[in-house]
């Protein structure tokens, strides 16, 4: 008989795969399937066709709809230059926590889902179960949609999704939708001495990364909707995270690239604060040309994620309050595939063991009494599922 691994070897096996969303996760979705068929699960694969990225997916139960979805991305954030103190893709418990890359964000969830699929079959269940496992999530959840595409038809379409985001085992019923652009400003070199004949692509860039101040700046001084205020912040947020450009100090820079991503509060349309960028950048490029005629500004979309909406007694909500007995209100400023699999017909809610505040961070952990606590939740679901 197959060896039926415990929660937290499936979790150390995940973690061991370097999973970086810049590197493949194949060899992690090999294992995997591997290890489902020999519990005489069989898995379902979407294959990138852009990149050497697979997702996967299973179902355990009668063929019927209406299964649970336990869903979460294995890929993690790199580790680069954050100071470690042990070897990031190996768990080490020291302190009452389990120190890796993942643990947290989240292969501690994946690796929990994995032990309730395998649970699931053995126990013979009468309401289906099913697992998702996406990649690119820390890119813009660019990795969930076709794989939520590839599921249909090729698995019972289930009825409510569990996202194992950390959350402390709460339950999340909203998050903010996000979408964000490649900018790539193009100017003209000559020396800074005679700047004005030239076009700066820093400086130029620099108007549309004040813009973006300037409307964090107006959406702060905004009454929040009370829908939007049950975030924080409770406004859309613009937000420049990198850039880089030039080549010398004496130079007027001849490119400039960053990334503008906007987190929109419910309730608002994120496509309108594309476009109300888009139309800055025409602004800012006529002045540019005005300079020199061939320089331009670039904008490629990056990632387009929909909010997470609050469901009126909706049915995965419903399932994790019996299960964790969690009756608040919660909600976060961070994007999911959640709203993907909302759009997609599902129910949809949050909820998975760890703090988000570990999420990303040099030396992240999970707390080993979440971990069980999440090992608990698994358990009581396996057994409402055999009800």
């Amino acid at each position: 008989m197959a060896t039926r691994l415990s929660p937290f070897e499936l979790m150390e096996k995940l973690i061991s795969f370097p999973t970086v969303s810049r590197d493949t996760n194949i060899p992690l979705i090999d294992w995997v399937a591997e290890y489902l068929e020999s519990h005489g699960i069989a898995s379902h694969r979407y294959v990138d066709p852009d990149q050497p990225k697979h997702a996967l997916f299973a179902h355990v139960g009668p063929q019927e709809e209406g299964a649970i979805v336990l869903s979460g991305h294995t890929d993690v954030v790199p580790v680069d230059g954050q100071p470690w103190g042990s070897d990031p893709f190996a768990v080490v418990e020291r302190d009452g926590k389990y120190f890796g890359r993942g643990t947290c964000d989240m292969k501690g969830f994946d690796g929990l889902a994995l032990w309730a699929l395998v649970e699931a079959k053995y126990a013979g269940i009468k309401r289906p179960l099913q697992i998702a496992l996406s990649f690119d999530e820390e890119v813009g959840c660019t990795g969930a949609p076709p794989m939520i595409a590839a599921m249909q038809g090729v698995v019972p379409k289930g009825s409510a999704v569990i996202v194992g985001e950390p959350s402390l085992l709460q339950a999340v019923t909203g998050h903010k939708g996000g979408i964000g652009f490649n900018t790539h400003v193009l100017g003209f070199e000559v020396h800074s001495s005679l700047l004005h004949k030239g076009v700066n692509a820093i400086m130029v860039g620099a108007k549309l990364i004040e813009w973006a101040n300037e409307q964090n700046s107006e959406n702060m001084a905004l009454k929040p909707t009370d829908l939007a205020a049950m975030f924080e912040p409770p406004f859309t947020t613009c937000h420049v995270g990198l850039i880089s450009g030039g080549t010398a100090h004496n130079i007027t820079a001849k490119d400039c690239r960053f990334p503008m991503d906007f987190r929109v509060v419910p309730g608002e349309d994120k496509d309108a604060w594309g476009t109300a960028y888009l139309k800055k950048v025409r602004e800012v490029e006529a002045q540019m040309r005005e300079v020199r005629p061939d320089t331009r500004i670039e904008v490629t979309p990056r990632f387009d994620v929909p909010a997470l909406k609050p469901e009126k007694d909706g049915a995965a909500e419903t399932l994790v309050r019996q299960i964790t007995g969690d009756n608040a209100s919660h909600k976060v400023s961070y994007g999911t595939e959640a709203g993907q699999f909302q759009e997609a017909g599902y129910s949809a809610v949050i909820c998975g063991p760890g703090n988000i505040a570990q999420a990303h961070q040099p030396n992240e952990f999970i707390e080993v009494s979440q971990f069980n606590a999440g090992h608990d939740f698994m358990r009581k679901l396996v057994d409402r599922l055999g009800v």
